[in-house]
């Protein structure tokens, strides 16, 4: 291709981008309003709109109040014209399930279902999104949550050992070419869930622990903005942190209320000084929410206050899984060379 003709076609894509998303944010918008906020022309910006009427992408209002003069049509984004499946792959207790989530390009959930069963192997999740995929609306991305490492949608490491080592994305991808997939780490997923809930007015670094009695426990960060995974997609693994003891030591620790205080409050005072982040929220059965002031007075021991983040305690995060996978599954779609950076 032409290089010229290449990076006009490259201009056009992030200019229309932008006026989705810009119509997306302030819902329902005029020409003239919509130029002025993304510093478009108004007959460029009327070019698209016009393009993305014809597919359906936003709706035609009408025309605005007139306050003299010919009046404006108003435009809206049209958040139903596709859709996004969203797929969660959990092992509790031995019991395997998937929650299924389909939701508009709003983020809306329009379905949500869970599903039992007796092993989840490759063809499972095959024909489970062939299904779900003829049954949905127009989808046009896939999202995976899985308890695990992906690397390009190759799944390393996995709770769900029939998953270990399998090319669950590169296999989707074969069979759905125009359909955007994402795999990724259920801890990533739900910090990056809990972090846009926190409605920072300029990106933060941010980090999520978790506790639970039966697993040595892990984390997830957010640095301006921007998941980390690590070179080795080993960032996280705190338990690996110098506590003095095996790591099976810590296991036991997790059931006492003095052995968890000190695993909580040593693995808060390392990332602190580390990353030194905005809010530290803690996640997992084996913390309780009345154990909020002791952990920041133990931290503020070795801790500076001013240096101190925002603690949260929240030990159900389904939802904000839920979130951060629907969210990042929405963001694929976007065209990946735009003048807003992507996070994930």
């Amino acid at each position: 291709m032409n290089p010229t003709a290449h990076n006009t076609q490259q201009v056009k894509r992030i200019n229309v981008e932008l006026v989705k998303n810009t119509l997306r944010t302030i819902r329902v918008g005029t020409k003239a309003s919509i130029a002025n906020l993304t510093k478009l022309s108004v007959a460029t910006c009327g070019t698209i709109l016009n393009e993305l009427l014809q597919t359906g992408e936003i709706i035609d209002l009408g025309p605005d109040e007139s306050s003299g003069g010919r009046p404006a049509s108003r435009y809206q984004f049209n958040a139903d014209y596709a859709s996004v499946l969203s797929l969660i792959v959990r092992i509790v207790n031995g019991e395997r399930s998937i929650v299924a989530v389909n939701a508009n390009l709003n983020g809306e959930v329009l379905d949500e279902q869970t599903l039992l069963y007796d092993e989840i192997t490759l063809v499972t999740m095959e024909k489970l999104v062939a299904e779900l995929v003829d049954r949905y609306h127009n989808v046009q991305a896939i999202g995976i949550g899985i308890p695990g490492v992906a690397h390009h949608g190759v799944i390393g490491i996995c709770d769900v050992p029939e998953l270990a080592e399998q090319p669950l994305g590169p296999r989707l991808k074969e069979q759905y070419e125009d359909v955007e997939v994402v795999v990724g780490n259920d801890m990533n997923l739900t910090v990056y869930g809990l972090y846009t809930e926190q409605h920072f007015a300029e990106e933060k670094n941010f980090a999520v622990l978790s506790f639970s009695p039966n697993y040595f426990p892990g984390a997830g960060f957010m640095i301006e903005g921007h998941p980390l995974s690590g070179n080795t997609h080993f960032g996280g693994e705190i338990s690996y942190l110098p506590f003095g003891m095996t790591r099976e030591k810590q296991l036991e620790m997790l059931k006492t209320p003095a052995g968890l205080l000190q695993l909580v409050v040593h693995s808060m005072v390392s990332i602190i000084a580390i990353i030194n982040p905005a809010a530290i929220v803690i996640t997992g059965d084996a913390v309780e929410p009345d154990m909020h002031d002791a952990i920041i007075e133990r931290c503020l021991d070795t801790i500076p206050q001013e240096h101190m983040p925002k603690l949260l305690i929240h030990q159900d995060t389904r939802r904000e899984y839920v979130n951060g996978l629907v969210a990042v599954t929405l963001e694929s779609l976007t065209y990946r060379i735009e003048r807003v950076e992507k996070r994930w």
